[in-house]
């Protein structure tokens, strides 16, 4: 089954950035991580910050608003927006900055954000904040309990994983997000026609990202318009890593619609 892939020549990101573990705040009973149907190590990276001031500000303001930790609770895109829109999930946003561009870019779509990392989250609503951005929401914990837990079947217009870290020690490797169980639960979340977009920097994940997702039998090639862009932003790590030279490989596959 073909992907598509399309290079450029950046360097490598920073990948542990992109996520990592929710820290119980204070007072809360931890959550139990990683996948109930999927039984697996979380994929992200052990990574604690505190908030500035001005960040706990915003969040204040914000959370309450349009973020929501994880949990067991079938989410309701349509109420929790304000409308009824195409909705694209975003997993591992790191501190937003392509999240709120790709939002104000289709405005038609309703975004919802997943991220594990508080400091990340805040940058993005103190940025949704500042731009008045409406079309973002934003989710902190693991992203295969949103998709197990949150996610409708059949309910998601589009999926996009850029930059999932590597995890590049071969002992490592189960860590890895992007794996045939996730694809599998990806492609039962998508809509017939949905889009899954993936990017990485790293060629040997890419590789195995690729023999995956062209093995699960829901999704194929994308030979129909898709229904959300593909354009994605630059943000800084990649900017800061086109001197090194790696390639960017992204690789977009279609839920197959009959």
């Amino acid at each position: 089954m073909p992907e598509i892939v399309r290079m450029r020549d950046n360097g490598p990101v920073n990948h542990a950035d992109q996520e990592a573990p929710a820290v119980p705040e204070e007072g809360q009973t931890p959550r139990k991580t990683g996948s109930r149907l999927h039984p697996r190590v979380t994929s992200f990276r052990s990574r604690r910050g505190a908030l500035t001031a001005a960040q706990q500000e915003s969040w204040d303001r914000q959370w309450p608003k349009i973020g929501a930790e994880v949990s067991d609770t079938r989410l309701d895109a349509a109420v929790w927006f304000g409308r009824d829109a195409p909705v694209v999930l975003e997993i591992g946003s790191g501190t937003g900055t392509a999240t709120a561009a790709m939002a104000k870019a289709e405005p038609h779509v309703n975004l919802m954000a997943v991220e594990v990392y508080r400091p990340g989250l805040a940058q993005l609503l103190q940025q949704i904040e500042r731009d008045d951005i409406p079309n973002i929401r934003v989710l902190r914990g693991d992203a295969m309990d949103v998709l197990e837990n949150m996610v409708e079947p059949e309910s998601l217009t589009g999926v996009r994983v850029f930059f999932p870290d590597p995890w590049p020690k071969a002992r490592h490797h189960k860590r890895r997000l992007l794996q045939s169980p996730t694809f599998a639960l990806i492609a039962s979340r998508l809509k017939p026609g949905g889009v899954l977009h993936v990017a990485t920097d790293h060629a040997e994940y890419a590789e195995a990202i690729a023999e995956a997702g062209n093995a699960e039998p829901l999704l194929t090639s994308l030979d129909w318009e898709s229904p959300m862009t593909h354009e994605r932003p630059v943000t800084k790590f990649e900017d800061k890593a086109h001197q090194v030279g790696s390639a960017i490989t992204e690789l977009i596959w279609g839920k197959i619609r009959s």
